[in-house]
C-alpha cells in the first residue's frame, strides 16, 4: 500500500482503460515492442525489420537498403546509415512517449480518478450512511437470530416491578468452548424486597463467577432485545450493570490490585441506584483477611440498607453468610460440591444455603501441585484450625446489634474512652463509603493496641 494517494496504486484494475493500458505498458512494454515488430514485418513484408532505441531519436524502426523499396509511406525517415535506413511511425511515437511517461502519469491519473472518486462520494454521504445503518441493523438482528436458533434461545418478557426471574440459564460463551464437559444451568430468582442481595461461596473453579457473569449477560442481552440463553425469563428493567471482577493492578499509573478494586467498588456506590444490578466477585481479597472482610462487610451493609439494588456477591468470607436474616434482602447461595475421599467434584449446580470452607487445597491438588506440599498443606491447616487462628467464628457471638450498627466491643468502663474519642463523634452522613472503609482500618488498628 502507498504510503500517500500520490504514489499511484491505490484504483484497481479494470476501472479505467487509459489507466489499465499504462499499467500494462509499465509491465509489458518489451512485449509491446516485440508484438509491433511482428505487425510491421507482416505488414511489410520486410523480414529483417527491428525496433531499436537511444537517447537521441528515441525508439526506431530499422529496415536494411535491401528492403528499402518495401518501406510503406507512412513511415518517416530520421537517420541515414551506410547499410540502412532508420524510420519512425505515429504508433510508435505514441507508445514512446507512453513507455517512457508511464509511471508519472500514472501517478497523475490515479491522484485525478480518486479526486473524483472522492467528490462523487462526497455527494452521496448521507445515502451511504443511512444504507451503512440499515445494512448493520439487519446484520445485528440476523446474528441474533442466527445464535438463538443454533442455541436454543427463548424470548425473555421484560417487567417493571424489579423480578429478575430465569429459568435453567446459560452462559451463552463458556457453554460454546466446553470441550469435554456438559454446561449445567441454573436458575435464578431476585426481587425488590427479600431476594435482592445474593452473597454466594463456593470454592475456587467451581462456577461462582461464571453464574454472576451469566446473569448480566441474559439482563443485558433481553435489554438489547435479544432472545436469551434460557428455558424462560422474566427481566425486570434495569438501568445500569456494575461488575467488579477479576484482578488486576495499573502499574502505569502506579495503582496496585487493591486500589484498583477500591476505585471500581468506590465508582459502583457512587452511581448505582435502586434499579441497577451489581455483581462482585471476591471484595477485600487484596488485603489483610481482617481489612478484607471489614471492607466486604461493609460494602455488603452499604448496597444493601441505602442503595438496594440487586446484587450478586461471590466470596470466600464465609462469616458474611451469617447476614442472611439480620440485614433484610440478603439471601446465602453456594455452589454444589461433592467430596470424594480427599478429592472433589464441581456439580456446577447453585443451591440455597452456604458452606463453610473454600477446599483451596483440594483445588490446588487439582491444579497439579505436588502431593508433598498438599500433604504439608493440610497438616498446617489442620494446625491452624486446632490453634483457632483460622477457624470460622458466629458473626451473632462476636457482633451485637445495637440500633441496626454492629458494635465491635461490648460497652463497659474499659472501652468507654476509646469508643467517645473514636467512634461517638463520628458523622457517618459527611463520609464516603470510600472514606468509611479507611475510617474502619484506622479503628481498628487502634483497637488493636488498646488490647496490647
Amino acid at each position: 500500500m502507498p504510503i500517500t494517494i500520490k504514489e499511484g496504486n491505490i484504483i484497481r484494475d479494470g476501472f479505467n482503460e487509459e489507466l489499465d493500458e499504462l499499467r500494462t505498458i509499465t509491465t509489458h512494454g518489451k512485449d509491446w515492442i516485440n508484438a509491433l515488430i511482428e505487425k510491421e514485418r507482416e505488414a511489410t513484408g520486410i523480414k529483417n525489420l527491428k525496433i531499436g532505441f537511444n537517447k537521441v531519436f528515441g525508439y526506431y524502426i530499422e529496415v536494411t537498403r535491401s528492403y528499402i523499396k518495401l518501406v510503406p509511406d507512412y513511415y518517416m525517415r530520421k537517420q541515414t546509415l551506410a547499410n540502412a535506413e532508420r524510420y519512425i511511425t505515429p504508433e510508435l511515437k505514441d507508445m514512446e512517449v507512453k513507455i517512457l511517461s508511464a509511471e508519472s502519469r500514472i501517478e497523475k491519473l490515479e491522484y485525478d480518478l480518486f479526486n473524483e472518486i472522492r467528490t462523487f462520494i462526497k455527494s452521496q454521504v448521507m445515502r451511504i450512511q443511512k444504507s451503512a445503518d440499515m445494512v448493520a441493523t439487519v446484520d445485528a438482528i440476523n446474528s441474533l437470530c442466527i445464535v438463538a436458533i443454533k442455541n436454543r434461545y427463548n424470548k425473555p418478557k421484560m417487567n417493571t416491578n424489579g423480578i429478575i426471574s430465569i429459568v435453567d440459564g446459560r452462559h451463552p460463551v463458556v457453554e460454546k468452548v466446553l470441550k469435554n464437559e456438559v454446561f449445567i444451568p441454573n436458575s435464578t430468582y431476585m426481587n425488590n424486597d427479600l431476594e435482592r442481595f445474593s452473597i454466594i461461596t463456593g470454592p475456587n473453579m467451581a462456577g461462582k463467577s461464571t453464574y454472576m457473569r451469566q446473569i448480566a449477560l441474559i439482563v443485558i442481552l433481553a435489554h438489547i432485545g435479544s432472545f436469551v440463553p434460557a428455558e424462560d425469563a422474566d427481566i425486570s428493567m434495569i438501568d445500569k450493570v456494575f461488575s467488579r471482577v477479576g484482578a488486576s493492578d495499573d502499574l502505569s499509573s502506579g495503582q496496585s490490585t487493591f486500589m484498583v478494586e477500591m476505585s471500581e467498588v468506590s465508582n459502583i456506590i457512587k452511581n448505582a441506584t435502586r434499579d441497577s444490578l451489581i455483581i462482585l466477585d471476591e471484595i477485600g481479597r487484596g488485603t489483610s483477611t481482617y481489612d478484607g472482610l471489614s471492607i466486604a462487610w461493609a460494602v455488603t451493609e452499604y448496597i444493601s440498607k441505602k442503595i438496594k439494588s440487586k446484587t450478586l456477591f461471590a466470596t470466600h468470607y464465609h462469616e458474611l453468610s451469617e447476614l442472611e436474616g439480620k440485614i433484610e434482602g440478603i439471601s446465602n447461595y453456594k455452589i454444589l460440591i461433592k467430596e470424594s475421599g480427599d478429592d472433589i467434584i464441581f456439580l456446577r449446580k447453585i443451591s440455597k444455603g452456604s458452606i463453610d470452607k473454600s477446599y483451596g487445597i483440594h483445588v490446588a491438588r487439582l491444579a497439579g501441585i505436588p502431593g508433598e506440599l498438599i500433604k504439608r498443606a493440610f497438616s498446617i491447616l489442620k494446625k491452624l484450625e486446632e490453634s483457632d487462628l483460622n477457624k470460622n467464628y458466629s458473626l451473632s457471638e462476636k457482633f451485637a446489634d445495637n440500633s441496626d450498627q454492629i458494635a465491635f466491643w461490648d460497652i463497659n468502663n474499659k472501652y468507654k474512652d476509646f469508643l467517645k474519642e473514636n467512634i461517638y463523634n463520628i458523622n457517618i452522613n459527611n463520609l464516603t463509603p470510600l472514606q468509611c472503609m479507611t475510617l474502619l482500618n484506622e479503628i481498628i488498628q487502634k483497637s488493636k493496641e488498646l488490647d496490647d
